[in-house]
């Protein structure tokens, strides 16, 4: 069965706070709808997976998009969350897509064994959700301006619904139709109101919806629980010569003098690189770039540190903080200090509190002593799932 993804994420969240949709908020680093997809579509098991969008927040889906180093296929949403629904669904039809598992964005904790039991639960029923059974006692209140407690309500055949939601492709696009313009909670509403059914399975708790400041305060506990600290470190070295220009940490400096190498040779993010792919458990720079490889002869170092980037990304790992020495007896690093931690922030994304850079010399001993060569060291922190 060929099966689509749509993820819901085109509300405005305010309840949450935080000054943006919550669904671009950052949770523990990490962008609550970067953490939802990387969830979501880790196993490559859908044929598209649509991201339903206001088309105001382009620039926090380019934001997600440079988090995440690659393009998502983004939906222009509606005034309703129905109404949002069913242009994901038309995209899903147009993908070929036979089911379609609807998600909310706001949900970043969804497991990968409670997709696998909607996917398998499919096979059986042509409509399933996942629900938890009501806990707390229930009761009616009484009042506006002053409530009271009114009459109680058995929780006894309640149940709360969770997403995502998987369906049928033919069915659901009918119920849509037939629905016409009437906003619903949920998709598994919209079947109902078409007469059909929609079987359950258990959902799980983890799988909470971040409506609240509260429910962020939450998530930010639950990620670390989910987590441990890894730390990766790197070291690089290159000869001087004199030149134009020299790249060092991802800035030009103009000071007589240049470093060789196969790519620009900018030994700060060279060690950087290879710091971040120690966290990732990926190897080396030399690994994936080659200076053997003619491709890569002048390349720009930002390009090799992206990369080392979407491995950790890749292995569940969110970058914490960086710490970079360059040892060198010149150029003098003091006046370029500054540029070259917003840089390194840009390049990585960290707050620029998370990003030092210290300078060193070796007191006269050594090639760099000598002023022959410049060296770079720097050990990075990560949170990586556990």
């Amino acid at each position: 069965m060929k099966i689509a993804a749509v993820i819901v994420a085109a509300g405005r969240g305010e309840r949450a706070g935080g000054g943006v949709p919550k669904q671009y908020r950052k949770l523990a680093g990490k962008s609550v709808l970067a953490r939802t997809l990387h969830r979501l579509c880790h196993d490559g098991v859908f044929v598209g997976v649509f991201v339903v969008v206001n088309p105001a927040d382009r620039h926090h889906v380019a934001a997600v998009e440079a988090e995440l180093g690659t393009k998502l296929d983004t939906i222009p949403g509606g005034a309703t969350r129905t109404a949002s629904v069913r242009a994901g669904l038309e995209a899903a039809r147009a993908a070929g897509a036979e089911a379609v598992l609807i998600h909310d964005a706001a949900r970043p904790f969804v497991s990968r064994t409670l997709i696998e039991r909607l996917i398998g639960a499919l096979d059986a029923h042509p409509a399933v959700i996942p629900a938890l059974p009501v806990a707390d006692a229930l009761f009616r209140t009484e009042g506006d301006t002053d409530p009271k407690m009114g009459e109680p309500v058995s929780r006894d055949a309640l149940q709360a619904a969770q997403t995502p939601q998987a369906f049928h492709l033919a069915p659901l696009l009918e119920a849509f139709e037939q629905l016409g313009d009437t906003a619903l909670a949920d998709d598994a509403a919209v079947i109902r109101a078409a007469g059909g059914e929609v079987a359950l399975i258990a959902g799980e708790a983890e799988n909470f919806k971040l409506t609240t400041s509260a429910d962020f305060a939450r998530a930010e506990r639950q990620v670390m629980s989910e987590t441990i600290s890894v730390t990766g470190q790197g070291f690089d070295v290159h000869r001087l010569e004199p030149a134009e220009l020299m790249w060092l940490c991802g800035i030009e400096i103009r000071a007589g003098l240049g470093l060789v190498g196969h790519s620009d040779a900018d030994a700060g993010l060279h060690a950087l690189t290879d710091a971040v792919l120690g966290a990732a458990g990926a190897g080396d720079i030399g690994q994936h770039f080659p200076p053997s490889d003619p491709q890569w002869k002048g390349a720009a170092s930002d390009a090799f540190l992206r990369h080392a980037l979407t491995l950790l990304d890749e292995a569940g790992g969110a970058l914490v903080h960086a710490d970079l020495t360059i040892i060198a007896e010149r150029p003098k690093i003091g006046p370029y200090r500054d540029a070259m931690r917003a840089r390194i922030a840009a390049l990585t994304g960290l707050p620029l509190a998370r990003v030092n850079i210290k300078a060193t010399t070796t007191e006269k001993l050594g090639f760099t002593g000598r002023g022959e060569g410049l060296a770079a060291q720097a050990i990075v922190t990560a949170r990586l799932t556990s």
